[in-house]
């Protein structure tokens, strides 16, 4: 099920240097460096997205493959109930890269502790004002996207995760596409 809602109404901010200091504290791995390759038809839209806490930001029309793009939120409770295989399967992986993105979280703070809490240590980017929701046709989150090494989007996949083995299937059958 597609967490529709929308996030708690209430902002908070932290300065970027305490969400800097969280992330790293929390073990959460920096962001992609952007890439000056030509965005691709058919591939993540050409926007750029500031780093989960700030200071750098990231164009995903440049991102290349193979990688899991995970759209997730700290109060969504499908995104809560996935966060442990997301985290086992970033963990064991060498050939596909993982990228979260915090989407339409009023919270950062709040976001990078559920993060570094569920072992969530891979990058993520922020989209707080919901950017990629009509480039991907984005209707709910969770919301994942396999990338090809061409760019391309090769699979989605509206909803949680139900288990690992869910996840890895799904991964292992987009890269065969």
């Amino acid at each position: 099920v597609l967490n529709e809602a929308g996030p708690p109404p209430t902002r908070t901010r932290a300065s970027s240097a305490q969400l800097v200091a969280a992330r790293t504290a929390a073990g959460i791995a920096g962001c992609p460096a952007s890439s000056a390759l030509p965005a691709v038809e058919g591939g993540l839209p050409d926007l750029t997205l500031e780093c989960l806490g700030g200071y750098t930001t990231v164009r995903l029309g440049g991102l290349r493959g193979p990688m899991l793009v995970n759209l997730w939120a700290q109060w969504c409770e499908p995104c809560q109930a996935e966060s442990g295989h997301l985290a086992a399967f970033a963990g064991e992986q060498d050939e596909v890269t993982v990228l979260g993105v915090n989407y339409t979280d009023p919270q950062p703070a709040l976001a990078i502790e559920f993060a570094g809490l569920t072992g969530l240590t891979f990058p993520h980017v922020a989209d707080e004002e919901h950017e990629l929701r009509a480039p991907l046709g984005i209707v709910g989150i969770p919301y994942s996207l396999l990338v090809g090494a061409d760019g391309r989007i090769l699979a989605r996949h509206p909803g949680p995760f139900d288990s690992l083995p869910d996840l890895r299937s799904w991964v292992e059958e987009g890269l065969r596409r």
